[in-house]
């Protein structure tokens, strides 16, 4: 059985936007980001009316509260991005696991770190998901494709 890849509602609403915009009142459009809407299982009144009134000002607004940090992402979304970041941490603890069994020789030696900090992300989650993880700040971006957590804040000897 195919399992659907996991989308962001507030990723999907905002790429509809310009449509939505350039096509005026079409029902297509609000078509789809009906079904978007419907796709997550989200019970957000507010965005629920502006998008069956078809109102895009209102719609404009909500992504842009939701872009700014003014606004909670849906619990949709924050669902999927906390399930995303599980695996990625997953992930990356298994790939250091591995490279850690294979170093270091016989079974009476010590062994060593693997050195391995990041990791290609998990491909069951779109980019879209690991972009919005980067602008959160729970993720970062490095060279060819990879991602890594960022430092862990220190613990003061004072605390």
């Amino acid at each position: 059985m195919d399992t659907p890849r996991p989308t962001l509602l507030s990723r999907s609403l905002a790429t509809l936007l310009p449509r939505l915009d350039s096509e005026g009142a079409s029902s297509i459009a609000w078509g789809d980001a009906r079904r978007a809407l419907e796709e997550a299982h989200e019970d957000t009144p507010d965005l629920a009316a502006a998008i069956s009134s078809r109102d895009l000002a209102a719609l404009r607004a909500i992504a842009a509260a939701w872009e700014s940090g003014k606004r909670l992402l849906p619990e949709h979304d924050r669902t999927v991005l906390k399930h995303a970041l599980k695996a990625f941490r997953k992930s990356l603890k298994l790939t250091r696991l591995d490279a850690e069994s294979k170093i270091g020789g016989g079974p009476m030696s010590k062994g060593r770190d693997s050195g391995i900090v990041g990791i290609t992300p998990p491909p069951h989650y779109p980019f879209e998901v690991w972009d919005e993880l980067v602008r959160q700040g729970r993720l970062l971006r490095q060279r060819h494709g990879t991602y890594e957590l960022p430092p862990e804040p220190k613990q003061d000897d004072w605390a």
